[in-house]
């Protein structure tokens, strides 16, 4: 299969086109750089020369010579939206594949590090984050497409880790380094759903394979309330595990990532499990603790 990946430069997308290249198919990639473009290349990945924004244009044409487009990437919300307009309206009546790429952001929870009892399956309603409300409005115009001749779906994970990740167990880490403890807000209870990038490529490529028009798939494979991890990050450091308020959060992370660290979101892969078969390999996100890479986060910078 002849595959476009937009976002085949970031991290959850870059594993993608590796993982699809792996399998057999040819993959091409979006690179808004020379640079981003050779990196492609170098992995064995036809790069586009484009982007969301200027040159658009050439990104839907690509789309237009692929059998199946991926959307991976993170874009602003004025782009996220115009690009996933144009791409399902240049893709509608020709029976090609949209995947896209969301998270379960869209659901998140303000609680506050306080724990939440809600989980989501793929269709049980909630209530938009107010700040993925973009996010929510890109996926419903992806799902919509079904309808219009677009093999749509939408593939909407938790938390992703592994190798190279940005999420919780990293951003703790790096609390070690600006306050000395590994950090949590209030209670720390909150907890996000989380899945491996492994068991995130494969349910692409389950989805590509057998997944239906207007199929919405969640991904997750455990959970860990923050202080837990806060906890075995201090036990693997030899420091303290204390919480943070709000206020003090948002300056050991910034005012979006003191929101993230404190929100719940919690789902159910049902559609994933019983349409797709899929099931996740890496069920223990703690298992990461103590990764070099990890650790030299923890060092305060000179």
């Amino acid at each position: 299969m002849n595959i476009f990946v937009i976002g085949a430069t970031g991290f959850v997308g870059g594993h993608l086109a590796r993982h699809l290249v792996a399998e057999g198919h040819t993959v091409t990639g979006l690179a808004r750089t020379e640079d981003a473009a050779d990196g492609l290349a170098a992995r064995g990945i036809a790069p586009v020369a484009a982007d969301l924004h200027a040159r658009r244009r050439v990104t839907i044409e690509a789309a237009l010579r692929a059998d199946a487009v991926i959307y991976a990437a993170q874009p602003a919300p004025d782009q996220e939206s115009a690009t996933t307009q144009d791409l399902t309206r240049a893709l509608a009546g020709t029976g090609k594949t949209l995947v896209f790429l969301s998270g379960s952001g869209v659901l998140m929870q303000r609680t506050a590090g306080a724990w939440s009892p809600d989980v989501f399956a793929e269709h049980d309603p909630f209530t938009p984050e107010p700040l993925a409300e973009y996010r929510k409005a890109a996926e419903d115009t992806v799902l919509a497409s079904a309808g219009s001749g677009v093999r749509a779906m939408v593939i909407r994970p938790g938390l992703i880790w592994g190798p190279g990740d940005h999420g919780h167990v990293p951003m703790i880490y790096r609390s070690v380094a600006t306050t000395g403890a590994a950090r949590y807000v209030g209670q720390g209870l909150n907890t996000y759903g989380h899945v491996h990038i492994d068991d995130v490529t494969r349910l692409f490529s389950l989805a590509l394979d057998k997944g239906h028009a207007g199929g919405l798939y969640h991904a997750v494979a455990g959970e860990a309330p923050n202080r837990w991890i806060a906890e075995r990050v201090a036990a693997d450091l030899g420091v303290q595990a204390r919480s943070a308020t709000e206020e003090e959060a948002a300056g050991v992370w910034g005012e979006f990532g003191a929101l993230i660290m404190a929100a719940s979101s919690r789902i159910r892969a049902v559609n994933s499990l019983q349409e797709l078969g899929w099931r996740p390999e890496h069920t223990d996100m703690l298992t990461m603790i103590g990764e070099d890479r990890l650790r030299h986060l923890a060092r305060p910078s000179t």
